[in-house]
C-alpha cells in the first residue's frame, strides 16, 4: 500500500471517521441536534398532556364561564347605547356625563386595573385551555402514529454507497 493510501486508512480506516470526529468536538452535529430536538419536543407534549389531558369542568365552572363571556358584548353595546342616548337626548346624555367628570382620577385608575386584569386573566385562561386542547391532540397523535424509526437504522442508498467506495 503507498503512502497515500496509508494516510487515507488512517484518517478514514477502521469505519471511522477521525475528521468528522475531530470537528465534532469542536461544532456540534447538526443531525443528531434535530434527533435531540425532535425528542426534547416530544417529551414536552407528553409532558403536557400528562398535565393536562383531563379537563374537569363542573356546573359552576361552566356557570362562571358563562359570567365570563359578558363583559365584553356588555361594554359594546354600552357604547353603542351612549353614542344612541347622545343622539335622542343630548340634555339627558349631558347631565350624565357631568357627573363622570365628578368621578376622581384614582377611581379611574382602579377601573383601568380592574379591566385590565380581568382580560389579562381571561387571555391567560384561553391560552391555558389550548395548551389543553394541544395536549388531548398528543394523547391521541401518540396513540395513532407509530414510533421514529432510529436515525441510524433508516435506509439511505447514497450513504451506502459512499461508505462501500470508502472501504
Amino acid at each position: 500500500m503507498g503512502l497515500i493510501g496509508q494516510i487515507m486508512s488512517a484518517i478514514f480506516g477502521d469505519g471511522r471517521n477521525v475528521v468528522a470526529e475531530t470537528v465534532q468536538v469542536f461544532r456540534e452535529n447538526a443531525e443528531n441536534r434535530a434527533v435531540r430536538d425532535a425528542d426534547a419536543k416530544a417529551a414536552a407534549l407528553a409532558q403536557l398532556a400528562a398535565e393536562f389531558g383531563h379537563a374537569r369542568q363542573g356546573w359552576f365552572d361552566r356557570f362562571i364561564d358563562g359570567l365570563n363571556r359578558l363583559p365584553r358584548p356588555m361594554l359594546a353595546l354600552g357604547t353603542i347605547g351612549l353614542f344612541v342616548a347622545a343622539m335622542t337626548d343630548p340634555v339627558w346624555f349631558a347631565q350624565r356625563m357631568v357627573g363622570v367628570t365628578a368621578v376622581p382620577e384614582p377611581l379611574w385608575w382602579l377601573m383601568g386595573a380592574i379591566v385590565s386584569f380581568y382580560f389579562g386573566a381571561r387571555h391567560q385562561l384561553k391560552g391555558q385551555e389550548f395548551q389543553r386542547e394541544i395536549a388531548q391532540t398528543a394523547i391521541v397523535a401518540a396513540t395513532d402514529v407509530p414510533a421514529r424509526p432510529d436515525v441510524d437504522a433508516v435506509d439511505n442508498a447514497a450513504l451506502a454507497d459512499w461508505q462501500a467506495g470508502l472501504g
